[in-house]
């Protein structure tokens, strides 16, 4: 049982027992350069035509090349570019990745996510999480270590502003007597909390629509879905919590090539992905993005073979 049984995106993403497949943007094999940001719009609608359900989208302000990775996200601002890229497909599901709640003032995020459900109705998943890049926190004089409390006020102030009439509101982050946000929200939209976000599964058990964690290997993964979902069930008992993650991918040409490790994923030929995949789905995985960073094709060629051959083993949900 969901209380999202009236939400398009989310129903054609999530149900339990299946597993359905997403894209993290960019859709580009940039590594450690930076991306090009080229034919986002032909290669996302080509996705969309092929039934993927999810495009999904990170926040991140500043370039750190302290930080490990090609630290800019999608080069762009998260919900502009996520705004620009809705308007150019038709129904895939446009989820943030997430949205950090502790350098976002939670009012701003509310009236920009509501006009977005607004124009685009039922077509966003909203990810947040407490952020981790202190390039990010150090730009914006916001203390690292306080981001957990910082998420914390600001998921209970989004909560309140976008779903109750007139709230009362006093809170550090500001106060809210006898004025509204407007618009509200189309209908409630599914908020899963990304990672721990500084705080006890017991907690994002208890409070998100449902989680997103980052990659790990099967056997890892399935016991921390299984504590999760314990947890689900004693906080909010009947009542179904998907389970997402992504996974670095760098499909082999060799179809039959077996899962070898790569950064935060596997290199993997196609059939040996579905075998893979079908592990990741026994274990209460609901959704799977792919993040084509790594791949030593390019991502027009990985799209059309996902497309062709993966994608109708896990198709969106009917």
């Amino acid at each position: 049982m969901s209380e999202f049984s009236n939400y398009r995106s989310y129903n054609r993403m999530y149900k339990e027992g299946e597993l359905t497949l997403g894209l993290h943007i960019p859709l580009e094999n940039y590594r450690f350069d930076t991306p090009t940001m080229e034919k986002q719009v032909e290669l996302s609608q080509l996705a969309e035509n092929y039934g993927f359900t999810s495009l999904w989208f990170r926040d991140v302000i500043l370039e750190d090349p302290s930080f490990g990775d090609p630290a800019v996200g999608q080069i762009y601002d998260m919900l502009i570019y996520l705004t620009y890229l809705a308007s150019q497909t038709k129904e895939i599901a446009l989820g943030t990745s997430a949205i950090v709640l502790a350098l976002r003032h939670p009012l701003r995020v509310a009236k920009e996510i509501a006009t977005l459900d607004q124009l685009f109705p039922e077509r966003l998943i909203l990810g947040v999480s407490s952020g981790d890049r202190r390039a990010d926190f150090q730009g914006l004089n916001i203390q690292h270590d306080d981001r957990g409390q910082r998420f914390i006020e600001a998921f209970q102030y989004l909560n309140q502003v976008l779903y109750e009439e007139f709230p009362s509101i006093r809170s550090s982050l500001g106060v809210i007597q006898g004025s509204n946000l407007v618009p509200k929200p189309t209908k409630r939209i599914p908020t899963m909390i990304t990672g721990y976000s500084q705080q006890s599964m017991e907690w994002f058990a208890k409070n998100g629509d449902g989680w997103m964690y980052y990659p790990r290997s099967p056997y890892l993964q399935a016991e921390t879905i299984r504590q999760w979902r314990e947890l689900v069930e004693q906080y909010c008992p009947g009542i179904f919590k998907p389970f997402t993650q992504p996974m670095h991918l760098d499909l082999s040409e060799d179809p039959n090539e077996m899962p070898t490790p790569i950064r935060l994923g596997f290199r993997v030929g196609r059939n040996q992905l579905i075998e893979l995949l079908n592990i990741y789905k026994e274990i209460g995985v609901n959704h799977l993005f792919f993040a084509l960073f790594d791949s030593k094709r390019p991502a027009e060629e990985v799209i059309h073979e996902l497309g062709q051959e993966v994608l109708p083993h896990f198709p969106a949900i009917k």
